[in-house]
């Protein structure tokens, strides 16, 4: 079993900046993509930042230019950190984790999600 643990989500102003954390902890071999997504009232969860293993990184349109992701494979956790944040970007928050557990075999491959962290943000 993977485990995610997410944190740094909060009420803060437009315009100003926020960093979030997911930690991945358990039976984790190796980790491939790392990612974040959100989720806002009455919408649809939608990718927001992802990162391989390598650093490649892919955003979504709405977020480039304002948030950055990275991660630290010695700690497997990613970071997503949120400047010029704006009231659309209000969402709860999601990390999502895909890798192995074993460096070989079947049924080793895992896909976790963190519980969410909200983000709000005021105008």
């Amino acid at each position: 079993q993977v485990q995610l643990v997410e944190s740094g989500g909060a009420l803060v102003q437009a315009g100003g900046s926020l960093r979030l954390s997911c930690a991945a902890s358990g039976s984790i071999y190796s980790i491939s993509t790392m990612g974040w997504y959100r989720q806002a009232p009455g919408k649809q969860r939608e990718m927001v930042a992802g990162i391989l293993g390598g650093g490649i990184t892919d955003y979504a349109d709405s977020v480039k230019g304002r948030f950055t992701i990275s991660r630290d494979n010695a700690k497997n956790t990613v970071y997503l950190l949120m400047n010029s944040l704006k009231p659309e970007d209000t969402a709860v928050y999601y990390c999502n984790v895909i890798g192995t557990t074993q460096p070989w075999g079947l049924n080793t491959a895992f896909n976790s999600w963190g519980q969410g962290t909200q983000v709000t943000v005021s105008s």
